[in-house]
């Protein structure tokens, strides 16, 4: 009998519950809330809140957060929408009476409604057992006695401390203390936000004995009191932005009382004995289904895991699938979007039929439907201005650092600046199962400490999820009053027989997709265990629009581990890729827990960026 394969860590195993995140404080947290007696939606939310104090270049209170879970015991996965919306006063006239073509992708111009905190609480009063302070005892220690500060957001803030000693002066006096950019690994505190989730806390405890109104209230207070009068007050003021200008924010604090969480049935494909679900056009997650679609009419098991036709079989897929995504993804509250024909399997072998032993050069989103695409023109001229340039179908020089996007572990020397010297920002995951089998995924994120500065007294920043609405009317992502962006955020539930089995998901904007998707093959296809899953080399293509300013498109780009080896790689270039090597550990940042069929419960995490964690017994 041959040795199992060796790992960077041990799958771990167990009975009692799991938790696995992108940073080991976070997962710690929420499996102190699983041995106190909590359930996996009660952790989630505990790990999530101190996701957002000890993470704040990835993620924030202001930020958003989509949810996938289900309920031990039931068959019916369930999504809160927690994407903030457009302002009222979000319109393409607005932006264009500014002079602006593009959303800037930094400061209050950006800024939608706060999704995160509203979905916290749902989550907690729809599935959860604990109170407003139980959950929030974590977070608000972190954030008034310190954490150790990671390497990561130590050089995120040495990169933008010249834009906030500036430009961000609320921002400078909690990420610059005594007026020096902290290294990492220093004890780094967020008073004022402390000081506004105790508030929220005195708040929540007002409301008497009963959890469900304590919830309400704390919800109330950031929505309709407190939080919603100093973003109020903090938007009405011009900030610069990455538009080389400054400018007030269009979100209002009757923008936040307005808006409430959505319960959502998800979108689902089946592949290999199971069903996948995944959030609706609203967020990119389809593009994950219609790439499964593709490739289950494909003899999977005849390819190896990691072999030049397996990565070239998935790669000409998601160029197909983001492409789609590009032309028809939007808030299905105000655009069609034909998302059951773009998942049958009619147009999976339509699609499946234009993969050829070449890579493609072109942009191709498909006809659902019989209808016909539309690319917003920025695109169209972009990409005839690449062909030009190269004169045979291909990009002209366009590169895109490692983990472009919302970039992921990339090196000090890699994080994408712009002119501003402002740094684009990342996400964070959460995955929790129990005992019981409640299971739930969970991507936070916006909020970004280098997006927009911190509010007033806050303590925390504004999502900048604006950025990724088209100004040109007519398009379903196209910017416009109380609509969702289409996001990036895209956690993922796996169901076998009608009981949820597997929560997993990444950052990496443009990327989370594509990076869960040979993370699922390794598992569900080809049999590997989560950590030995996470671990293979993996890749990503940049032949896909950008989802964040300023919108770049790097056609036939292949951003591939060099462990993927020599052979390999070079016959990805022989096919017509144009392969970007990155380093051997350097793409993705999956976390993952389960349940096994004999019940044990199991969970992985990258060892990528020396951060993300899986504890569990």
């Amino acid at each position: 009998m041959s040795p199992p394969p060796v790992t960077t860590r041990p799958e771990l195993l167990g009975t009692h519950a799991m938790v696995s995140s992108t940073h080991w404080l976070a997962s710690q947290s929420g499996m102190a809330v699983l041995e106190a007696g909590g359930n996996a939606f009660d952790a989630a939310v505990a790990a999530g809140l101190v996701l957002h104090v000890v993470e704040p270049h990835l993620n924030g209170l202001g930020g958003d957060v989509p949810v996938i879970g289900c309920v031990a015991g039931s068959d019916q996965p369930f999504v809160l929408c927690g994407q903030g919306t457009a302002p009222a006063s979000a319109t393409p006239e607005a932006f264009a009476a500014l002079g602006l073509d593009l959303i800037p992708g930094t400061g209050l111009l950006a800024a939608v409604v706060p999704g995160a905190f509203a979905t916290w609480m749902d989550l907690l009063a729809r599935y959860g057992t604990w109170y407003v302070a139980d959950v929030m005892a974590y977070a608000i220690g972190y954030a008034r006695h310190g954490h150790p500060l990671l390497a990561q957001a130590a050089a995120t803030i040495d990169r933008v401390a010249d834009h906030l000693e500036r430009h961000w002066p609320t921002s400078a006096a909690v990420y610059l203390p005594g007026g020096q950019v902290p290294t990492a690994g220093e004890r780094l505190r967020n008073e004022a936000l402390a000081t506004t989730l105790e508030r929220i806390v005195v708040e929540a405890q007002a409301a008497g004995p009963r959890r469900e109104h304590q919830i309400e209230a704390a919800r109330a207070a950031f929505y309709e009191g407190f939080v919603a009068e100093e973003i109020d007050r903090f938007c009405a003021q011009e900030v610069m932005d990455s538009s080389g200008r400054p400018h007030r924010g269009l979100l209002t604090g009757d923008d936040l009382t307005a808006w409430r969480v959505r319960e959502e049935p998800p979108a689902t494909i089946d592949i290999a004995g199971c069903t996948v679900a995944k959030t609706g056009p609203w967020g990119q997650g389809p593009a994950l289904l219609q790439q499964l679609a593709v490739l289950r009419g494909t003899d999977l098991q005849d390819t190896r895991p990691g072999s030049a036709e397996l990565v070239h079989t998935v790669v000409e897929n998601a160029k197909l699938a983001y492409a789609d995504r590009d032309a028809w993804y939007g808030d299905p509250d105000h655009t069609d979007v034909p998302l059951a024909a773009l998942l049958s399997a009619d147009y999976a072998r339509v699609r499946g039929d234009l993969v050829t032993p070449t890579a493609s050069g072109t942009l191709r989103p498909g006809s659902p439907a019989g209808r016909p695409p539309r690319l917003p023109l920025r695109v169209t001229a972009e990409i005839a201005r690449l062909r030009r340039e190269d004169g045979h179908g291909g990009p002209g020089a366009r590169p895109a650092a490692a983990g472009t996007g919302e970039p992921t572990f990339a090196t000090d020397a890699d994080l994408p600046t712009g002119a501003d010297g402002t740094v684009r920002g990342d996400t964070c995951h959460l995955d929790v199962v129990d005992a019981a089998g409640n299971i739930v995924s969970v991507t936070p994120s916006g909020g970004w400490l280098q997006s927009s500065p911190l509010v007033g007294s806050l303590g925390m920043a504004l999502s900048t999820r604006a950025q990724m609405f088209w100004l040109e009317p007519g398009l379903p992502n196209s910017v416009g009053p109380h609509r969702r962006p289409r996001t990036t955020l895209s956690p993922t539930l796996v169901l076998r027989d009608g009981v949820a089995v597997l929560a997993c998901g990444t950052p990496g904007g443009d990327q989370q997709d594509q990076w869960q998707l040979p993370f699922l093959l390794n598992h569900l296809v080809f049999g590997m265990d989560l950590q030995q899953a996470i671990d293979a080399p993996t890749w990503h293509t940049t032949h896909l629009v950008s989802s964040f300013d300023p919108r770049e498109i790097e056609l036939l780009g292949l951003h591939a581990e060099e462990r993927l080896g020599a052979s390999v790689l070079q016959d990805l270039r022989r096919r017509g890729h144009r392969v970007t090597t990155t380093g051997p550990w350097s793409l993705g940042r999956l976390t993952a827990v389960g349940v096994r069929p004999d019940g044990m419960l199991r969970a992985a995490a990258t060892p990528r960026g020396m951060q993300a964690y899986a504890v569990g017994r």
